[in-house]
């Protein structure tokens, strides 16, 4: 493998680690706890990981351990700072004896299913410490939900001998790992099965988790990529950039690359829904704000677009629900088949009720197929394939056309469009996600030396210096509740969308009036690893305004 000059320096770098990791600890627990929702139905769920303490590590006193093997699954997308977590797990479990091994499954859980496996070696695991991606072992998506690949996997832990399994992914991910720990539990297999939290979105996330691994970096680098289109946009002055920014589910990312570059407008899926806006109330703010600069001669301005926008749309999210339920086959759980894609349409038509058909109806047609056609494995609608940056400028540049006819808009209009998804996933993991994923590692290792299952690792404090951050661990089932999922209810962990009245949201609200008008832009510039704190060791302005710093 040829490396890059900057990865053999990155290499070189130790990641820091909170206080209370730096020698032997001892768990301190609080009081037992509850799940966020649905209480009754979460408990009967997971009678034998239910109702567990919150852990916070302390100091405490050396013991001897006996050897033990550890398995690790990265589980989903990728996200900056996952090799970090398995070198912080790696180098915790040989600290507590030199003897124990690490074990990773190859392309995520369908590698625990099918017995594929490598043992992490430590000439190994040095090729990849502080360096982006999942490829020391490859992430999958198979989900861990059925009786039979709870089986499967243990009989691959057990003829490898392995104490505990850490499971990397986001909120499915961990809820899967949260009922593969009840299932192991409840048969008394001796197995512990650890989480941790990753996903770019920045929707895993509550009281006990300040921030999902992965979204520092990644909205650094499409920070840095909005600012050089708006350096390009303030110098050639003739384009509007519609820029669709990673995100299904909530629009954190959106808004903190709002807050690191100021662009003209940024769209808040989660205050699109609240105030009840229809598409065209969408389009109709983004004509006013091209209008309004372009009285002042400005004819060009950057627009940023969370990719799951569309489902936040009142009206498009009940046809969305709808849609979902009525492709999913409800007797497997999986998207129904159909023999073509006329077919399937003409199904849907059929089908579905007539106030979701007459919105279905006065969408462009281009999105209608994409929301009737374009369905994953579960039969839900691929968000992130319908182009709504282009749909929006579409119809932007339509209804500024007409308002033209009417003598109410004078000035040229022409998109370009950007989606930013892959560009940061598998990145460099910035100075915080480098030392926030490997204490995450590390610290899980102490989960497990403490005879700890069903637990996610946490670190908190972050917007402190490393040595103060609080290492420890929050039972899954905290984090959980009752959703309607593929038309069956689930137990699943609740997702964090953008709080209207949380810090975050009220900055940009009180500034983007001027940034719309005006030319605020910020330039951040790449991800720096050496140099000033103030440049390298900054974490998000969303955790900033979160914790009031």
């Amino acid at each position: 493998m040829k490396i890059s000059a900057l990865q053999i320096a990155r290499a070189a770098y130790q990641p820091k680690l909170p206080k209370a990791l730096q020698g032997p600890v001892k768990a301190v627990e609080g009081a037992a706890t509850e799940s966020v929702g649905n209480q009754d139905d979460i408990k009967a769920l997971f009678p034998n990981t239910y109702g567990m303490p919150v852990i916070t590590f302390e100091a405490g006193e050396a013991k001897e351990l006996p050897a033990f093997n550890v398995g690790v699954i990265l589980s989903g997308g990728q996200a900056p700072g996952g090799h970090n977590v398995i070198s912080g797990l790696f180098d915790g479990i040989k600290s507590l004896n030199p003897k124990n091994k690490l074990y990773g499954f190859i392309l995520g859980p369908g590698g625990l299913v099918d017995h594929n496996y490598i043992e992490i070696t430590p000439e190994l695991m040095d090729q990849y410490r502080n360096t982006g991606g999942f490829d020391i072992i490859g992430s999958g998506r198979t989900k861990l939900e059925k009786e039979e690949q709870f089986e499967k996997g243990i009989e691959i832990l057990r003829e490898l001998g392995i104490k505990a399994l850490v499971i990397i992914g986001g909120d499915d991910s961990n809820t899967n790992a949260c009922v593969l720990a009840e299932y192991y539990a409840a048969k008394k297999y001796g197995v512990q099965v650890i989480g941790c939290p990753k996903t770019i979105d920045g929707d895993l996330k509550n009281d006990q988790i300040e921030t999902s691994f992965g979204f520092d970096t990644a909205c650094k680098t499409y920070a840095e990529l909005i600012g050089n289109i708006q350096r390009d946009c303030n110098s050639a002055r003739k384009y509007w950039h519609f820029i669709k920014l990673m995100g299904r589910s909530a629009s954190h990312i959106a808004l903190e690359c709002a807050l690191q570059t100021q662009p003209n407008i940024c769209l808040i899926s989660e205050e699109i829904e609240a105030k009840e806006m229809s598409l065209d109330d969408v389009v109709t703010y983004i004509a006013k704000v091209v209008a309004a600069r372009a009285e002042d001669g400005n004819n060009f301005g950057t627009v940023l677009i969370p990719e799951g926008l569309i489902e936040f749309i009142p009206a498009i999210k009940k046809l969305i629900a709808e849609l979902n339920e009525i492709l999913t086959d409800p007797t497997t759980g999986e998207g129904r088949e159909f023999a073509n894609a006329e077919e399937q349409i003409n199904y849907v038509k059929n089908t579905i009720s007539k106030t979701n058909f007459d919105i279905l109806d006065s969408l462009p047609e281009e999105v209608a197929r994409q929301l009737c056609l374009d369905r994953d494995p579960h039969g839900n609608v691929q968000v992130s394939l319908i182009e709504t940056e282009k749909l929006l400028s579409d119809m932007v540049a339509a209804k500024l056309n007409k308002w033209k006819d009417q003598g109410k808009y004078n000035g040229s209009f022409s998109a370009q469009h950007h989606f930013f998804g892959y560009e940061g996933r598998c990145a460099a993991p910035s100075n915080y996600d480098a030392d926030y994923c490997y204490s995450l590692g590390y610290n899980a290792s102490r989960l497990i030396s403490n005879d700890k299952t069903g637990y996610m690792s946490v670190i908190k404090n972050t917007t402190a210096p490393a040595a103060e951050w609080i290492a420890g661990g929050v039972p899954i089932t905290m984090m959980m509740n009752i959703e309607r999922r593929n038309g069956a209810n689930k137990p699943v962990i609740r997702k964090a969308l953008v709080e209207l009245d949380g810090a975050p949201f009220k900055f940009f609200a009180a500034h983007r009036e001027e940034w719309a008008k005006n030319d605020c832009y910020v330039y951040p510039g790449p991800v720096q690893y050496w140099g000033p704190t103030e440049v390298c060791d900054q974490p998000t302005k969303t955790l900033k305004l979160e914790q009031g710093k």
